[in-house]
């Protein structure tokens, strides 16, 4: 009884911020019950369930909404820009906006873990929530609620270019322009509970991008993240946008020297090279914005 009532003080400001009353009281229960609270207390219901199909109703209202706002996007580049918005980061941080952590259900683990602030819990947590609404209140106000939600992350992403998926981003350029693939190194630090990861990206032995995160995925995405930019900024292209041969000034000098005095070398040589011609630096992956 007590769980019970604990469930109803917290169901207010979850609502509230979502925009919805949920009608059926035994939805809103599976959807914040995190496996490790089901298991500690007689094997409940979990909001698996409703993360699966929560998974599939945000899939297909992130689709539609990308395929009518880019109608001269391509296939590979509607996929991106979908793995850009509904990965679980993004979800991560949209449930950290409605103040999910707050109202999920977990075990006592999880709990002393910092489960309310992980980003795989939060995600899936979203993602339940998401399939209860659909259930209860039908398709139109659960794509209604993931507009609300979503359709501005899509424009920022697009907005971004082509850096969608940063691991995929830099695997594709790197094949094309640096004749290798991406390979990552892991670091962590801090007790199990709260690890914190720093991941570096090189090829061929040499760094292009670190980056942090509360994950290993995370860190190496940030570190793609910042490797992609840096490649993609100061590339020299020497062809068009249809596959053309691209050279590439490296990210760094393999003798050694740091990734940081690099870049500004490279931003000197670049800007010699725009004064001594005409040719126009451009990228090889099309701007969302612009026909396929």
């Amino acid at each position: 009884m007590a769980a019970r009532s604990s469930r109803l003080t917290k169901r207010q400001p979850i609502e509230k911020a979502l925009g919805i009353r949920f009608g059926n009281q035994e939805l809103y229960v599976w959807a914040f019950t995190h496996r490790s609270y089901a298991y500690e207390n007689g094997g409940l219901p979990t909001n698996e369930r409703l993360e699966f199909l929560g998974d599939a109703v945000l899939g297909l209202v992130v689709t539609d909404v990308i395929y009518r706002a880019f109608p001269g996007l391509p296939e590979g580049q509607l996929a991106k820009l979908r793995a850009a918005t509904v990965n679980m980061n993004v979800l991560a941080d949209v449930a950290r906006e409605l103040g999910v952590g707050a109202a999920v259900q977990l075990g006592r683990g999880e709990e002393l873990s910092g489960g309310r602030d992980k980003s795989s819990i939060l995600a899936d947590t979203l993602e339940a929530i998401l399939g209860a609404v659909y259930l209860d209140k039908g398709l139109p106000r659960a794509a209604a609620l993931i507009r609300r939600l979503f359709e501005a992350r899509v424009m920022e992403a697009a907005g971004r270019g082509a850096a969608l998926d940063y691991k995929t981003s830099l695997q594709e350029l790197a094949a094309s322009s640096l004749g290798g693939m991406p390979s990552y190194s892991i670091e962590e630090e801090g007790p199990d509970h709260a690890k914190r990861f720093t991941a570096t990206v090189s090829v061929a032995g040499v760094p292009y991008g670190s980056g942090k995160g509360r994950s290993k995925k995370e860190a190496e995405q940030n570190a793609a993240q910042e490797a992609f930019e840096t490649l993609a900024t100061e590339r020299m292209v020497t062809g068009d946008a249809e596959g053309a041969e691209t050279d590439v000034i490296p990210a760094s000098e393999a003798n050694g020297q740091t990734i940081a005095r690099g870049r500004r070398r490279r931003h000197r040589a670049a800007d010699r090279q725009d004064a001594a011609s005409t040719t126009a630096s451009s990228q090889d992956i099309p701007d969302p914005e612009s026909p396929g």
